[in-house]
């Protein structure tokens, strides 16, 4: 699929030239990792978990569709992505006891806008707030997911299930996933058209990881997380931890307190995989569950990231800070 004149709304080709339609997906289907031969490695998806359930989304499919309408344990949600601005969102899908389902409507900002298929209501993906049709003003909550890889979501959840790419569609997945991969590690120059203003303290297209906690709200670029891997922060007035690794741009983040207590991390190893507190050196896997120490079998508070493009969170974070390494 290309992007035309800066908006996601366009055909995708097959190897025979078939038009595919950039249709959002209401009644997915799901394969065991196993049976997930058309992902490699280091594909980017997106990972959610709801008690022993654990569903891998891919980036590459995702771009060609916009939004997958889905069930969890917990409840409905929506998994989205704008390829425009690379940002991956999962919303749970439900306003005032209805279960939504979203249909890419438009561009604004240069971000997706979807109209729920219930309401006719118009949602920025990049905010989950309606902006115009009958729940204008109302704000999707965000459920919590995971941005990494194959190989880590798959190590870290062995019986995961993935999504099922439509007739058609899966063989576009590995130049979509290349072009995913490649943006994510070296933005394209420029804001693309349509872009609602420009924040030239960053690239416009280096991806961040977006954090809003109260009023405040935060930038983490990947380039500078890359080399700090673990960032002890304090957001909103809570005491966050951010872990990166490298290895696959896998980001995560915490309230950083336990037991009543406030703790600060730094890497044990190279990748960070593996964390340490410094106030009881007990030892903390990257995704907030203490493996080792005076608080083993402790899990941190899980804080919701938003990874995307810099000129897409800055539009619709204006004022917000950008994290800088000390």
């Amino acid at each position: 699929m290309k992007l035309l004149a800066g908006i996601a709304l366009v055909l995708a080709q097959t190897a025979q030239g078939t038009p595919l339609p950039y249709r959002a997906i209401h009644q997915p289907e799901f394969v065991t990792a196993a049976e997930a031969a058309f992902l490699e490695d280091d594909d980017i998806l997106l990972g959610v978990t709801s008690g022993k359930v654990a569903k891998a989304f891919p980036a590459a499919d995702l771009a060609q569709h916009g939004a997958v309408s889905d069930t969890m344990p917990d409840g409905p949600i929506s998994v989205t992505w704008c390829g425009v601005c690379n940002t991956g969102l999962v919303f749970r899908a439900e306003v005032k006891g209805r279960t939504l389902h979203f249909q890419y409507d438009r561009m604004v900002g240069a971000n997706e806008v979807q109209k729920d298929v219930e309401t006719g209501s118009s949602w920025q993906q990049a905010t989950g707030e309606a902006i115009d049709g009958p729940l204008k003003g109302t704000r999707l909550t965000l459920y919590p997911a995971v941005r990494t890889t194959w190989a880590e979501w798959r190590k870290r959840y062995p019986h995961t299930t993935v999504l099922k790419p439509l007739p058609g569609y899966a063989e576009l997945m590995p130049s979509r996933s290349r072009r995913i991969k490649d943006v994510t590690r070296v933005g394209p120059e420029g804001a693309p058209n349509g872009a609602l203003a420009f924040d030239k303290r960053l690239p416009a297209r280096e991806t961040v990881a977006g954090l809003e906690v109260g009023r405040e709200t935060v930038a983490y670029p990947f380039s500078t997380l890359r080399i700090a891997r673990v960032v002890n922060d304090r957001v909103g007035g809570l005491p966050i931890v951010i872990v990166h690794q490298p290895s696959s741009d896998t980001t995560t983040a915490f309230e950083a307190r336990a037991k009543g207590k406030v703790l600060r991390f730094q890497a044990a190893n190279d990748d960070a995989s593996s964390v340490v507190d410094l106030e009881t050196r007990s030892t903390w896997n990257a995704y907030g569950l203490c493996l080792e120490g005076p608080l083993k079998g402790t899990q941190l508070k899980h804080v919701i990231l938003v990874p995307q493009f810099w000129f897409a969170w800055s539009q619709f974070h204006q004022g917000t800070r950008v994290f800088t390494a000390r």
